[in-house]
């Protein structure tokens, strides 16, 4: 409508407001058609930012994360995975900054989710239990 206005005669403070767009957009309508015909006015998809781990570095992360758990690679006391270490991770190994919101961006590309680990000791053995009951209450300080 912006380019047939346009055609038409209209000045573009008033095509703005025939069609309620800014304008500064209408000028740049009018300047892609004039420039490019209506191939300039088709619209694209943006590819976004570029990455900033290549794709061997992803592979990498991928394989880390699936196999190995974060005290098998440097972060003690940890058994399960979550967003600030695989940061953390990202950063030792391939020396990137992501954001908390940029690395769940990443993961989602990568197909990997994160949920809260569940634990079921349905087959635990009690006799085994109540041993490690005990021998950590000789851990414990004396109060």
């Amino acid at each position: 409508m912006v380019v047939l206005y346009h055609l038409k005669g209209y000045l573009n403070k008033d095509i703005a407001k025939m069609v309620e767009l800014c304008q500064h957009t209408v000028g740049i309508y009018v300047n892609k058609y004039k420039e490019n015909g209506l191939n300039g006015l088709a619209l694209r998809h943006s590819p976004g930012a570029p990455r900033m781990l290549t794709s061997e570095q992803e592979s990498r992360l991928v394989e880390v994360i699936t196999t190995h758990t974060p005290d098998e690679v440097g972060f003690p006391n940890r058994k399960n995975w979550y967003v600030d270490i695989i940061r953390q991770w990202v950063h030792d190994n391939f020396g990137v900054h992501y954001s908390y919101t940029g690395m769940i961006d990443v993961l989602h590309r990568l197909n990997l989710s994160y949920t809260r680990p569940t634990y079921t000791l349905a087959k635990a053995d009690p006799q085994k239990q109540e041993e490690f009951k005990q021998e950590f209450e000789l851990l414990k300080k004396p109060t």
